[in-house]
């Protein structure tokens, strides 16, 4: 079964050039690669999943977020069942070997309906992959099973959580793995704290103690190794980032701080796009150092945007999701995007989905109202499926006899990079 490339969008071609090379070299060295990875992952095995957001410049293509709970598998293309369920088992079992039984722990208290199709995509995963599945609630209320109806009728099931001794239950099953698909943005829950049940991934990733900064420390670090090995200047694959705490936006504290690190980054950004004759403004992303949702983003375009921030705005990146207070942001170099999809030639951005090291395909995330230079993940977008032909990271020459057309496994490299990162935050978390 071939992908279908209908869904490849077209790219701006005035900054198409760079990329292909990115796409040839990738593909006349995909051997070393994958060989390399395969080092890498026996030294520090990849997290249970991850989805990671990417953004196509032409000149440069960039993870720009990386979520260890991704929620978004109903946007994936339900024709590869058998294809995902294949890479869950593999990295389910790599964790676990004799696994036989998963509870599902998701978000709480949420009423949004495409929430509920992601989890009910990723149980149908899991059932394919022939696993006993239950969904459980950590909510402080659930007292009894809970019906969730989705859109085709259909519905799930949510249960009440037990505690017996160190070990999560639902009623009289006791799970052999616990997968989080909840960000513990509010923290990590007492019913979760010391179960000897293998949780995955680890509650210390969860956005009440993880930050975007730090991962981004770690991809830094992997992107410099990979270019090594690959031969690339490991900015083409790198967006730079700075970061600031103590902010504080309704009391316009901590202000100074982003200006003066936001006018070092537009510098540097500036030197690069010099270095390889690129015309375009530089523009910088800040956000929210934890959290997901696309919540507290704003684009910035020059320092005086910083200094002159209006009520609105500041209320805007006061709190992230669950109602946070902001006290920390990043501050990133700023990746357009310039591949558009449909009649209208909206801003699409790939989101790229793994099981482990298997890249397993992913969809575009399209906004008809966001320009190239700002934040997709917002209301009003849509998403299109990536359909990969199978869960692996080898190029498909049959299909993509040119390299300039092989891009799902350009994308596929930089999000195993991003996904090797976040490995090894997991990896240093569990040393401490």
């Amino acid at each position: 079964m071939l992908p279908r490339l209908h869904h490849m969008p077209q790219l701006n071609t005035s900054f198409n050039e760079p990329l292909l090379f990115l796409e040839r070299h990738f593909l006349s060295r995909h051997e070393q690669i994958q060989e390399w990875f395969k080092a890498e992952w026996q030294q520090t095995p990849p997290p249970v999943y991850g989805s990671v957001d990417l953004r196509n410049a032409g000149f440069k293509l960039a993870p720009i977020d990386m979520n260890l709970f991704p929620a978004g598998f109903n946007n994936l293309n339900p024709e590869y069942l058998p294809l995902y369920a294949e890479s869950a088992r593999k990295s389910i079992t790599t964790i676990l070997p004799d696994a036989k039984k998963i509870l599902i722990i998701p978000e709480k208290h949420t009423r949004n309906v495409f929430y509920w199709e992601n989890v009910a995509a990723l149980t149908r995963v899991l059932k394919e992959a022939q696993f006993d599945i239950r969904i459980g609630s950590v909510a402080d209320d659930a007292s009894a099973p809970q019906t969730v109806t989705l859109q085709d009728n259909s519905s799930l099931i949510i249960e009440p959580l037990q505690r017996k001794g160190d070990l999560l239950a639902c009623g009289n099953f006791v799970p052999d793995l616990v997968l989080l698909n909840n960000d513990l943005s509010d923290g990590v829950p007492e019913i979760l704290q010391n179960i000897s049940q293998v949780l995955a991934p680890p509650a210390s990733l969860g956005w009440s103690r993880r930050l975007k900064s730090e991962h981004f420390q770690y991809y830094a670090a992997v992107a410099e190794e990979f270019s090594q090995k690959a031969g690339i200047d490991p900015w083409l694959i790198a967006p730079l980032f700075r970061q600031c705490g103590k902010i504080d936006f309704m009391q316009q504290e901590g202000l100074t701080c982003l200006a003066q690190n936001a006018e070092k980054l537009f510098r540097q950004i500036q030197e690069k796009y010099d270095q390889y004759n690129i015309t375009q403004q530089p523009f910088l992303i800040v956000k929210a150092d934890a959290g997901t949702y696309g919540m507290a983003v704003m684009t910035v375009r020059n320092i005086d945007e910083l200094l002159t921030l209006n009520r609105k705005q500041r209320t805007k990146m006061a709190t992230a999701k669950g109602s946070q207070p902001v006290r920390r942001v990043i501050i990133q170099e700023g990746v357009y995007t310039f591949e558009t999809l449909g009649e209208e030639q909206a801003a699409a951005e790939p989101v790229v989905y793994l099981w482990g090291e298997c890249v397993v395909g992913g969809f575009y995330r399209v906004h008809k109202e966001r320009g190239i230079d700002e934040s997709l993940n917002a209301p009003g977008m849509h998403f299109e499926p990536i359909a990969f032909s199978r869960p692996c990271n080898e190029p498909r020459k049959d299909v993509f006899p040119d390299a300039s057309q092989n891009r799902f496994y350009t994308y596929g490299v930089v999000a195993q990079l991003s996904m090797l990162a976040a490995a090894r935050e997991i990896k240093e978390q569990q040393t401490k």
